[in-house]
């Protein structure tokens, strides 16, 4: 079903750099506040790591209310989830080819970014496979501008067509989006996590705030205009926000807003497992209550069982990937993302016959 694209190959002209760097200095990093250090990196091919916390995100919840013991206020809060129908009206969709094995589709969005005029496009796309096996969890970036066929939206709103991947979600919402994965892709979707990060001001606030490691002296483009510095900073949570939907400043743009907002997720997730959390109960509340309010999940998304299948994996049982391509090109005027015709659809084979582990095997410079 994978469709290879081409286009007008361009280079791309290089931002201007401003302002002087905290990398310069040590190196991009992010610190939650119990000290945990992540690094940064520029470009699509270094944010799959981070990436794994938006699920991570999802299922904390459960991971968390397991450690403590309380399993019925977890079924509570997970009866509380907005849910929507993410498989509305589509017909012909791949099959289900090895039982046991899970896909979970995971779309990031920021609906409310005063600098953003896509509408409910999504700003973070990438599918979850863990294995029948259980042994271990793969996560796969699929870049948001990657240049894909679109197929007609079940309404007849939208005709089909060529477009970037992120734009399936403004023709025609999840379906459209869970559609244009699949037939791209010829792997079934089992489920899909949707994460609003307007909604994560509340879970940062319910945290205490969490500690950025803020890349370079820069002013915010957004109103009060705040004057971000170089280094540590510990930031509430629409201070936090605001940093991560930051991207003219930076010389890589698009990518740097990515990176920073992955590096929020990973400080978050740090800091809703440390003792002084998990210790209080009414910080164990609101933290999951906020949870809850950022995220949606399809009608048949079971948040227990799904955390529970998490429950046996560790850091190093996570491999994680981006999906081969080749860097930025041009389509008439538009600028995308190319996949890699050789390896991405191998790779996609895979993914569809549970085989990744002997895919990356054969292919160890795939993993980041």
């Amino acid at each position: 079903m994978s469709n290879s694209r081409s286009g007008t190959g361009r280079g791309r002209t290089p931002s201007r750099r401003i302002g002087t760097t905290a990398a310069e200095r040590r190196g991009s990093t992010a610190r939650d506040t119990n000290g945990k250090t992540y690094r940064g990196g520029r470009g699509p091919g270094r944010t799959g790591r981070r990436r794994s916390v938006v699920v991570a995100l999802a299922v904390s919840l459960a991971l968390t209310l397991c450690g403590i013991g309380v399993f019925a206020y977890a079924a509570n809060l997970s009866g509380g989830l907005d849910r929507f129908d993410a498989f509305n009206g589509l017909d012909d969709r791949p099959d289900k080819v090895v039982d046991g094995s899970l896909n979970v589709l995971v779309l990031g969005s920021d609906s409310r970014n005063p600098d953003s005029a896509e509408g409910s496009r999504a700003d973070t796309i990438m599918m979850l496979h863990i294995p029948a096996d259980g042994r271990k969890a793969y996560i796969i970036s699929l870049p948001r501008d990657l240049w894909v066929p679109i197929p007609p939206s079940g309404n007849g709103s939208y005709g089909g067509g060529e477009d970037k991947l992120n734009s399936a979600m403004s023709h025609g919402g999840i379906p459209l989006m869970v559609s244009t994965v699949e037939n791209y892709s010829g792997v079934r979707v089992d489920h899909v996590i949707e994460i609003d990060f307007e909604g994560l001001k509340a879970v940062v606030d319910a945290l205490g705030g969490v500690t950025m490691d803020v890349e370079m002296d820069f002013t915010s483009i957004h109103k009060p205009y705040r004057e971000f510095t170089a280094g540590d900073q510990t930031m509430d949570g629409t201070t936090a926000l605001d940093y991560v939907r930051q991207r003219k400043q930076f010389p890589d743009g698009d990518f740097a807003r990515m990176r920073h907002q992955q590096e929020l997720l990973m400080a978050m997730m740090d800091k809703a497992t440390s003792a002084g959390i998990i210790g209080d109960p009414s910080s164990v509340s609101a933290f999951l209550e906020s949870t809850i309010d950022a995220m949606k999940v399809d009608e048949g998304f079971d948040l227990i069982a799904t955390a529970l299948q998490f429950s046996d994996l560790r850091s190093n049982d996570l491999v994680f990937m981006t999906l081969p391509n080749k860097d930025t090109g041009w389509v008439g005027d538009e600028n995308v993302v190319l996949r890699d015709d050789e390896l991405a659809p191998t790779m996609f084979a895979a993914l569809r016959d549970d085989e990744l582990a002997g895919w990356v095997k054969k292919h160890p410079d795939a993993v980041k």
